[in-house]
Formats: C-alpha cells, structure tokens, sequence
C-alpha cells in the first residue's frame, strides 16, 4: 500500500473511528484501527465487536493494499503533525506503515489485516432515509433518558419504533421517559428494536451537514443496525429484549397545565441547582394561576441547609388548579435544554404523580419526569 492524503483529513477521520475502538479487549487487534485503499479513497475502520465504523477520506492511492496498527499511537502522532500532505507505505516484510510528513518520518508496527473483522453494510433498496438535522435532534432529545447502569439491560438502549410512515425513538430509566416521533420515507417494512443509546450519541457526534441523507436499515435477523452517511459507516449490534411500553407511561389526565418560556425555566433551574446539590438536587415548581392582576407565574425554589436558598419567579400561563410539586433538577435542565420551541408546557396532575413536558408549536415530542417526594 502507498497512499498520500493530508494531514487535516487524516486526523478527522482517526478521530470519527476511534470512538469504536476496544479498549479493553483480550483481541489486540481490536485496538487497532484498519487502513486499506478503497476505490481511490483511504479506508479507516475500527470495531469493538459492539460498534464498528468505517470511514473514508479523499487520498491520492499509488499502491492498494491494507494493514492494521495500533488506533492510539497513530492518532496522536497524526494529531502531533503540521498540516501537510501525509505519505503512508505499507512495508509487507515487516508489517510496518512507513509514515513521512515534511521531515518528519515514523514507522508504526502493525498487525495482520486478514484478522481484522469486516465492517460491512449491506445494499438493500428500501432503507429508512433522514436527514441528518433532524435524526440529530431525536438523538439529542431521547438518547439521554436511557438508563446508564446495568442492572436492566434493555434500558440501556433506545427503542426505535418503525412503522409504514413514523419513527418513534422512545428511552427510559425508570425515572423519566423521552419519546420522538418523526414521519420517514422508506419505512415500508414495520420492526421494532433496541439500539444501543451510546451508538446513536456516537452517530450524533459524526460531524455532518444537517441537510445531508442518513440511512438506517435493519438486519434481516434483526442483530444488526446500519447507518450509512457520505463518508461514514456505523453498524451496531442490537440490545436484546422488550423494551416496556412507554404508551402506558405517559399520564393522559392533568389538573394543572403550565406554560412558560423555555429559556427562563432553564435559567431558573440553572440557578437553582447551585443550592439544590446539597439537598438531593430538589428543585420545587408552584404553580400560581393569575390574579387579579391576570398574570400567572411559576416560582421555581430550592433549599440548601447549609449554603441557603434560591427563589426565582417567572410569568406563566396557568390553567387549572394552583400545585407544588418537586423534580430533580438535573433532569429538568437535560430536557429543558433539547427543547429548541420558545415556550413549554408542563402538564401535572398531583404533587405525586409524572409531569409531562411538551415543546409548544414543536416536534412530537413528549418527555415525563418522576416527582420527588416534596418533605413538610
């Protein structure tokens, strides 16, 4: 193998593969990082065995051939290059990549290709086509809500939910619940699975123009997930088992419907984090309905018995009954801060019972939150 490309585009796409590379693995090969000529372009891959990627960037290729070396080493030594053409050489005998850039020059050892596991996303016709803009924005506003421990594996992931014309991406970890839905072209074949929630947070980091197509296919064992970008591959394994039915957790009654500018619940919350952490992270909600004055407002509290306390009131639409109810307040500033509408709704029903928050004039989006247990 002899290829030429430059040193900006290599270290672009060491860094978009690296993040499925094992680093704990008893395969040393699966800390290595694939580099093979493809049709003209440099391929880099790089696998765990749960998550692969494949990437390609624009190379000037003298010399096909492919050889595998240690992910780490060669990205920091790209990284540590000025931004100049990058000639690569593969020297068969030894399995060494030649690497020279200006007066710099390394040799890398490497590892057999013939070991290393093919990252392959097979052609089918009917893929499930987005655009990156918007699959970017499900990501963000579900993948967060799954569970990060163990202890329920299928929690861990996010249930993706085709049917003829939606997607539904809905995640939870027993606290709260984040459901997307979103219309789809290509969705003929309706399945329903569970995709690692930190594949699709990997996906999300994959640098690309919101307007630019993404495909996703499913296996037809139904193992597998496939993403196909312009340049980039992921393909992951699949979580096994049932996901519950998040229809069942949504609540569909209300007492109090509260309506507020998004950015202000967030400031507020924001502050009052400061003095929740030193009590369980409890941020208190009173809803107040308008006066005389016909003004309504939210007072947003929290408590710290050490440190003191925070009061924030904002102006509010309030229908229904006056309420107090308590959140935690980490999870109201995660789903306060994917909610790109100016105004949410929160709807409640009891101190005890979910909140639902909604963007107003949004997405179809939905995400309830457990209240905490306000003390007297």
């Amino acid at each position: 193998m002899r290829v030429s490309c430059m040193q900006e585009s290599l270290a672009r796409g060491l860094a978009t593969v690296s993040r499925a590379v094992a680093t704990r693995s008893t395969l040393p090969i699966l800390s290595n990082v694939l580099l093979a000529s493809d049709n003209g372009r440099l391929k880099l891959s790089a696998t765990n065995l749960e998550m692969g990627i494949n990437c390609w960037i624009g190379a000037q290729v003298e010399q096909d051939g492919l050889i595998t070396v240690p992910a780490r080493i060669l990205a920091d030594l790209v990284n540590s290059l000025p931004p100049e053409r990058v000639d690569l050489q593969l020297i068969v005998r030894t399995n060494t990549l030649n690497l020279k850039c200006g007066r710099l020059e390394a040799n890398i050892k490497g590892l057999d290709a013939q070991d290393f596991p093919l990252i392959i996303v097979p052609d089918e016709d009917k893929p499930v086509m987005f655009k990156a803009g918007i699959l970017h924005q499900m990501i963000d506003q579900v993948a967060f809500a799954a569970a990060q421990d163990d202890n329920r594996p299928v929690l861990t992931g996010v249930l993706a939910d085709l049917g003829e014309e939606m997607l539904t991406l809905a995640a939870a970890d027993g606290y709260r619940l984040s459901v997307r839905k979103e219309p789809v072209a290509g969705g003929e074949h309706q399945t329903s699975v569970v995709i690692p929630a930190k594949a699709l947070q990997e996906l999300r980091r994959i640098n690309i123009d919101a307007e630019a197509a993404v495909s996703m296919l499913v296996s037809r064992n139904r193992n597998q997930v496939f993403f196909h970008l312009d340049e980039v591959d992921l393909v992951s394994q699949l979580v096994e088992g049932s996901f519950p039915d998040y229809r069942q957790i949504v609540p569909t009654s209300f007492n109090t419907k509260t309506t507020v500018m998004t950015a202000d619940l967030l400031s507020a919350t924001r502050m009052a984090y400061i003095f929740a952490r030193d009590a369980s992270n409890m941020v208190r909600l009173q809803m107040v309905p308008a006066g005389a004055d016909g003004i309504g407002k939210v007072v947003v509290t929290a408590t710290s018995p050490d440190h003191g306390d925070n009061v924030s009131e904002l102006e509010a639409t309030i229908e229904g009954a006056p309420l107090e109810i308590a959140f935690n307040a980490r999870y109201l500033i995660d789903i306060l801060s994917v909610i790109s509408s100016p105004q949410v709704t929160l709807t409640t029903r009891d101190p005890s019972s979910p909140g639902v928050f909604k963007p107003v004039d949004g997405a179809d989006f939905v995400h309830v939150v457990m209240p905490m247990h306000i003390g007297r």
